[in-house]
């Protein structure tokens, strides 16, 4: 089975011309929306990509930051109409941690209609993540752990996706207490802020994040084979994939991807 994913936003939480960061993994069974990065801008990139809204049956929100979830409400305003007119008639499942599920309650009975929220409680099953607790999404094992993040409560995701173990660590630093979990890893998706000589411009650390150099030598000695790094800054926008991966390249001796936004990383 074909995996790709399709990065619809690929910037932090501050970034104007990338989309913040969010993605969907495909294959032949469905689509799986990793995030929904903060605005409305969501449906826009996911019609650039081909990715019909009305097909997403699966939706994973990591933490209940703005860039992370505040995209989601957008999806219910048009979600709730295809489910009135019918055009979505099975369940939508919705996984997060606690967290995120009562941001998701609280803010949206202060900004959208009830009878609109009726609509999508009545066809969303959500999924109240446990640490490791796993499902399977699309024909892919998906196990769902707490990444220890120092700052609200954040999920990430292990599986295995053309017979290569891969994982999606979130938006924070990844917590020495799981470096064994991803170790010999084929494929970790892992934020990158900034690069280490802007550090002091960018604050990387003291955000919980870190520099391209700092990911990548940790990467290295957990003999990882694929990076991936997202959720970055913009300043150096047409050369940002370039510098970024000029630095990583430096620090690990494996493949690295920087992608751009609405670029497909195809998993094989």
């Amino acid at each position: 089975m074909s995996n790709k994913i399709i990065m619809l936003g690929t910037g932090n939480g501050a970034t104007l011309e990338l989309y913040n960061t969010c993605f969907v993994i495909q294959n032949e069974k469905g689509n799986f929306l990793v995030d929904t990065g903060g605005s409305i801008e969501i449906i826009n990139r996911l019609n650039q990509a081909n990715v019909d809204y009305n097909s997403i049956r699966h939706i994973f929100i990591s933490h209940s930051h703005t860039d992370h979830v505040l995209g989601l409400f957008w999806l219910f305003k048009v979600l709730s109409q295809s489910i009135k007119r019918e055009i979505i008639k099975d369940k939508i499942h919705i996984y997060c941690n606690d967290v995120v599920y009562e941001t998701i309650k609280v803010v949206s009975a202060h900004i959208l209609p009830s009878s609109l929220m009726d609509l999508i409680y009545s066809n969303t099953t959500f999924h109240i993540l446990n640490d490791n607790d796993s499902y399977d999404i699309n024909g892919v094992k998906y196990t769902f752990f707490d990444i220890k993040a120092k700052g609200t409560k954040q999920y990430g995701f292990e599986c295995t996706l053309a017979n290569k173990k891969f994982a999606f660590l979130g938006d924070e630093t990844l917590n020495p207490s799981l470096y064994n979990k991803i170790r010999d890893y084929d494929y970790v998706m892992h934020e990158a802020f900034c690069l280490e000589s802007e550090e002091s411009i960018f604050h990387a650390y003291e955000k919980n994040h870190s520099t391209t150099k700092s990911v990548s030598e940790v990467m290295n000695k957990l003999n990882i084979k694929n990076i991936i790094l997202y959720h970055t800054e913009e300043s150096h926008g047409k050369n940002r994939q370039e510098l970024y991966t000029q630095e990583a390249s430096k620090y690990f001796n494996g493949k690295v991807f920087v992608p751009n936004d609405l670029d497909i990383i195809n998993i094989v």
